[in-house]
């Protein structure tokens, strides 16, 4: 009897050689062929896309000195319509908050049928689904001017248009966070006789709050950067002030309106942060 046998029979553990240490299994060898097919792919595209588009890069170059002089006009900052400004921002201020809360409660009444651990109905869940997924593939600025068809120029349309996009967003959002939930905490629940809606409202919102909170905090301030672009379209706030102000040539109002949009983009992100903490 050898060593390694005397080994193995008295319990010892063998120790791999080093050719065996060295062996690292690889268990995804598809993915990683797929990633090379994906790059090579992506650059196709690229190259097609730029043939397409057929770039003057020579012009585009020589008008590259021309960004630096007016981001130097936009530093120039005038303040002489600043009520104007403040104005437009509020609008837009508010246009963000109410699209906001006008979406979070549809967003927590579809969610709760787009999710499937609710009502346990799979043709009520992909309904919910497949036509909110519709709203979504369409961008918000698209609904915006469908709105401003409808309801005219103004605040209104951009509500409107915003809670569509908005709606959808949180319909998605809050369906996978209400499936998160175990499905141990409401089957104990059904066992006590307790109503879909009583499950819901008392068990399932509750154990996703933070998760609606942390949602909520980022489409607000997605919502405040969008109102500033749809502006520009009609929609009213402060969009509608920066653009005319660039048409003008008004650099200095458009400087102050963009500085403003800035600050209140990244209090917001703030704000949430610091609510996000209590909840967690």
């Amino acid at each position: 009897m050898n060593a390694e046998m005397v080994k193995y029979a008295s319990g010892a553990a063998v120790r791999p050689s080093r050719s065996e240490r060295t062996k690292i299994p690889v268990k995804c060898r598809r993915r990683n062929q797929f990633i090379p097919a994906f790059l090579v792919g992506t650059a196709v595209l690229s190259i097609l896309s730029l043939l397409y588009l057929d770039i003057d890069w020579v012009k585009m170059a020589s008008r590259v000195p021309d960004i630096g002089l007016v981001f130097w006009d936009l530093f120039h900052l005038d303040f002489a319509n600043m009520d104007l400004i403040l104005s437009s921002l509020v609008e837009t201020i508010s246009i963000a908050v109410l699209s906001l809360l006008y979406s979070l409660l549809l967003g927590i009444l579809f969610g709760m049928l787009a999710a499937g651990n609710i009502f346990r109905l799979p043709w009520l869940s992909v309904l919910t689904q497949s036509f909110f997924t519709f709203l979504r593939a369409v961008p918000t600025p698209v609904w915006v001017l469908l709105m401003l068809v409808c309801l005219g120029m103004g605040p209104e349309a951009g509500v409107a248009g915003l809670c569509v996009h908005t709606t959808a967003f949180f319909t998605k959002s809050f369906a996978q966070s209400f499936e998160s939930i175990p499905d141990e905490t409401i089957e104990a629940l059904e066992v006590t006789g307790a109503s879909r809606l009583s499950i819901f409202v008392n068990a399932v919102l509750p154990a996703a709050l933070s998760q609606i909170v942390a949602w909520a905090g980022m489409r607000l301030e997605t919502n405040f950067s969008e109102c500033a672009i749809l502006g520009m379209v009609g929609a009213g706030g402060v969009g509608y002030v920066i653009s005319n102000s660039l048409q003008g040539y008004d650099y200095g109002t458009a400087g102050v309106a963009i500085l403003l949009v800035f600050l209140v983009a990244y209090g917001i992100e703030r704000v949430f942060v610091r609510v996000k903490k209590k909840f967690y």
